[in-house]
């Protein structure tokens, strides 16, 4: 088990699952011995606002907070968060996008324009981006919910992490009617091709 800690931040917008995404990483953390701590903030969740969850697990930590710079991984569940949260990321990190846009509250206003080409923009910053559209592989499991776990799915298979750990978590964390499609949904995930 490596010494260092290491720095997960999962961003979305209230109502994507940001929050189950970072209890169920935490849990499978947990499992596999390392100290966790979750840090959640939340901005206008209920409306639509950003919603950042930091994971930090390692031997030893003593903080949930990541500045800026100290992510290894970024989990976006939407593109324009991903581009809002890109300086928290290492040079070497990985940043895993969701290719879903949802507009905020100044572009169904109006008064902004939703910014175009951010996933190209975000590749020329000179990190790993992973682009996938998890908003379809959950319709295809019959959930747009389940967006959160087959991004899971993604950032479980860039960890090194084998898949049962993380379907034994769903299985207890999720309620028991959508076990299957949450882990179906993971599964399409850790499988899935990325642009």
């Amino acid at each position: 088990m490596p010494n260092d800690v290491k720095n997960i931040l999962i961003v979305g917008v209230g109502g994507q699952g940001t929050l189950l995404a970072s209890k169920l990483l935490g849990k499978c953390f947990l499992e596999k011995g390392y100290d966790v701590k979750v840090g959640e903030v939340h901005g206008m969740s209920q409306r639509g606002g950003s919603v950042v969850t930091y994971v930090r697990y390692g031997l030893e930590v003593f903080s949930p907070i990541i500045d800026k710079g100290e992510a290894d991984m970024i989990i976006a569940f939407e593109q324009l968060e991903a581009a809002r949260w890109l300086p928290y990321l290492k040079k070497d990190g990985v940043l895993i996008i969701n290719t879903q846009i949802i507009n905020p509250m100044p572009v169904i206003m109006g008064v902004a324009a939703y910014p175009e080409n951010i996933i190209e923009k975000l590749k020329e910053a000179g990190v790993k981006v992973i682009a996938i559209d998890a908003l379809s592989f959950a319709q295809s499991c019959g959930s747009v919910k389940a967006t959160n776990v087959v991004l899971l799915g993604v950032a479980a298979k860039e960890l090194g992490l084998g898949a049962d750990i993380w379907l034994e978590s769903i299985a207890i964390t999720v309620p028991q009617k959508t076990i299957k499609m949450n882990q179906d949904a993971f599964l399409l995930g850790y499988n899935s091709r990325h642009q």
